[in-house]
């Protein structure tokens, strides 16, 4: 199979969707399935891959860390990408990808896919305050409705996402394929030397989160709920890692709550070194979003050995609600910061879960999910394209 790829996002953009791109592509190249991704350029530099061409983008108006693909460029590549005899094109976000991917697929006459990434409905109002929640859930929901209904068939990452598409009206397939972890990435690391590096103690209880620091992945909550744990563990600290639009006003926020002795934000991290040496001197994971539609980095956590703290909102609930490597509190505060205090404070229980946490991260390796995708390909090229898609 040869497949087309086209995305709005990708590496050196580090989020979720860039990772599960990657993650799929290696492991479809391993199975044999060969795959061309059409992706913005970026202004800083960024590694040559085989098989990705860039797409001259501009600057995007309240989001600059993205950048938005020209439609020319993409419809000068067609005589290229008709010689190149592509089976089905893949779309991976729903902007410019989607409208020019569908456009592609039709002038290609090849089925066409698209994964579900993000859920708008809870996400939309933190990037445009100034319009009504209620008016953009609702176009939230129209929007994505309407390009589902669009595609031969929709994967999404979570049998929460498959729900709330279903309960929008999408009527097309949905196949829940999540994103996989490529185990041999997420092994070794020096965690004594990451703890030196910041000045955490050998024996202090260290929290972690790692992700893009964006307001809808609700760090605030862990700031709140570790300031209410430290009553109990003052001892303990809480590393940010990350970068994203909400970190000025999390930095605010841990000096309001006078923990800037105790928060460490340590930016991006290198996911080859530094990344899995701060994973290794954690004690816990600690996650609150209620927008995830998967929730990837608690399998990258839990890889590592590190037990997870979450709570089971969306795409989540399909990783920590087994419970195994995990405490589940409830959505608040309170619980939240009695969960932290219990982890910090149980030592056997941390290595009872850790021990769980690398068990079921095995069961969601990469090349297991792979094969589903793959499956998936093969499905809907055999099928061909639904009329008027």
């Amino acid at each position: 199979m040869n497949i087309l790829m086209i995305s709005d996002v990708y590496f050196p953009r580090v989020n979720g969707v860039s990772t599960s791109i990657q993650t799929f592509r290696r492991e479809l190249g391993a199975l044999g399935c060969t795959s061309t991704l059409l992706a913005p350029d970026y202004p800083a530099g960024y590694p040559v891959e085989t098989g990705i061409e860039r797409i001259r983008s501009r600057f995007v108006l309240l989001d600059p860390e993205d950048r938005m693909m020209k439609s020319a460029p993409i419809r000068a590549l067609t005589p290229w990408l008709t010689n190149e005899r592509f089976d089905l094109v893949h779309i991976q976000t729903p902007f410019v990808a989607h409208y020019r991917g569908t456009e592609l697929a039709r002038r290609l006459a090849v089925p066409c896919i698209e994964t579900y990434h993000t859920f708008f409905e809870e996400y939309l109002f933190h990037y445009v305050p100034f319009l009504p929640r209620e008016w953009l859930r609702a176009a939230a929901r129209r929007f994505s409705r309407t390009q589902g209904n669009s595609v031969d068939a929709l994967v999404v990452p979570s049998s929460a996402m498959r729900d709330v598409l279903t309960a929008y009206g999408v009527t097309v397939p949905l196949h829940v394929i999540p994103t996989g972890i490529p185990l041999a990435q997420f092994s070794g690391g020096d965690g004594e030397a990451f703890r030196h590096r910041l000045g955490v103690p050998p024996g202090a209880p260290l929290l972690l989160f790692v992700g893009r620091v964006a307001h809808e992945k609700n760090i605030g909550f862990l700031l709140r709920a570790f300031r209410r744990a430290l009553d109990r563990t003052p001892e303990a600290h809480f590393v940010i890692a990350g970068e994203g639009p909400a970190l000025a006003t999390l930095r605010r926020d841990a000096r309001e709550l006078d923990l800037t002795a105790q928060v460490h934000f340590v930016g991006y991290l290198d996911r080859g070194g530094a990344l899995l040496d701060c994973y290794r001197a954690a004690d816990a994971f600690v996650f609150a979003s209620r927008t995830e539609t998967q929730g990837l980095v608690l399998l990258e956590a839990m890889a590592m050995g590190v037990p997870v703290i979450s709570t089971a909102v969306m795409g989540t609930r399909d990783i920590v609600g087994p419970g195994r490597g995990a405490l589940v509190p409830r959505d608040d505060e309170v619980a939240f910061a009695e969960s932290m205090v219990k982890m910090m404070g149980d030592k056997a229980l941390r290595d009872r879960l850790a021990v769980e946490a690398v068990a079921f991260a095995h069961e969601w390796r990469a090349e297991r999910l792979t094969r589903r995708m793959a499956a998936l390909y093969a499905e809907v090229i055999r099928a061909g394209r639904r009329p008027n898609s």
